[in-house]
């Protein structure tokens, strides 16, 4: 064990990006303490299987939980090695009628969700002056689009908390990196249509209900890259001696790339057209 990285991944249900970090660092001999909330761990059972790979219960939105799962890692193995905040939910709908509290649910774990890890962590990782923390953004957090404004905010946040971070948390020895996920096969799709189900009575965009749903599942097309080879590749990187300060990976990264590039009028035509903005009501 003291020769073994200790990896703590968040959002590791079966059907995630988490649970394929989770198997790819234990393919690199790291041990991975993979975690998640109390109505998941059902879904990371058969990660136990493997011997380099223990579950534990997680919920990043809560103070308490947070500190008592740190607490315990550090108390089984005296440090964290690389800590990996994954954790993350969707949020689609149009920002004029998005409940707030459902947008107020998505900082809350999506953004402060890693800002709280990394709170907790930083302390442990300082005193030993390395370590690593991986914060996963996206590629709408650099490039927001209609129906999904919500979950490019709190990506969006993330990035700037991310830049911010590597430069104040260098003196103590500590890698941040920053991902930025494309286009990648996971569970995302379906559960964003699923909480449609609970929102989705829209009463100005009720004309729009079908484009909003297309949103929600966008990410999930026939070419999204398959989570095990967008996992393999993020772990290798950050297990180099110098890890890069961003990942970017995934299908649709280097459309996005070029939408960065271009003025506002090319990228309002491209959305309008893609999620039907064209037509008056």
């Amino acid at each position: 064990m003291s020769d073994q990285k200790i990896v703590l991944v968040t959002g590791c249900a079966k059907g995630g990006i988490g649970y394929e970090y989770c198997k790819a660092f234990a393919e690199k001999n790291c041990y991975v303490i993979a975690s998640d909330i109390l109505t998941r761990m059902q879904d990371m059972f058969d990660l136990e299987y493997d011997k380099n790979i223990e579950t534990l219960e997680l919920d990043v939105s809560s103070h308490q939980s947070a500190t008592s799962a740190i607490e315990t890692i550090i108390s089984k193995y005296g440090r964290i090695d690389i800590l990996i905040n994954n954790a993350g939910i969707g949020s689609t709908g149009p920002l004029a009628e998005l409940p707030l509290d459902t947008i107020r649910r998505a900082w809350e774990i999506n953004t402060l969700g890693q800002l709280r890890m990394v709170q907790q962590v930083m302390p442990h990782m300082a005193m030993k002056k390395c370590g690593t923390i991986v914060n996963v953004g996206s590629v709408v957090g650099q490039i927001s689009t209609p129906w999904a404004g919500s979950y490019c905010a709190t990506k969006s946040a993330v990035h700037a908390i991310t830049n911010t971070l590597r430069l104040e948390l260098k003196p103590f020895g500590i890698n941040v990196v920053l991902v930025l996920p494309g286009s990648v096969r996971s569970n995302l799709g379906n559960a964003n249509l699923e909480k449609l189900g609970d929102y989705g009575n829209w009463k100005l965009y009720k004309d729009f209900k079908d484009v909003i749903a297309e949103r929600a599942r966008a990410s999930q097309g026939e070419k999204a890259m398959d989570g095990r080879v967008f996992a393999r590749h993020v772990v290798n990187k950050v297990l180099a001696i110098k890890p890069p300060k961003q990942i970017v990976f995934g299908h649709m990264t280097g459309l996005f790339a070029l939408l960065s590039w271009s003025p506002l009028w090319v990228r309002d035509m491209f959305f309008s057209s893609r999620f039907g903005l064209n037509r008056k009501v």
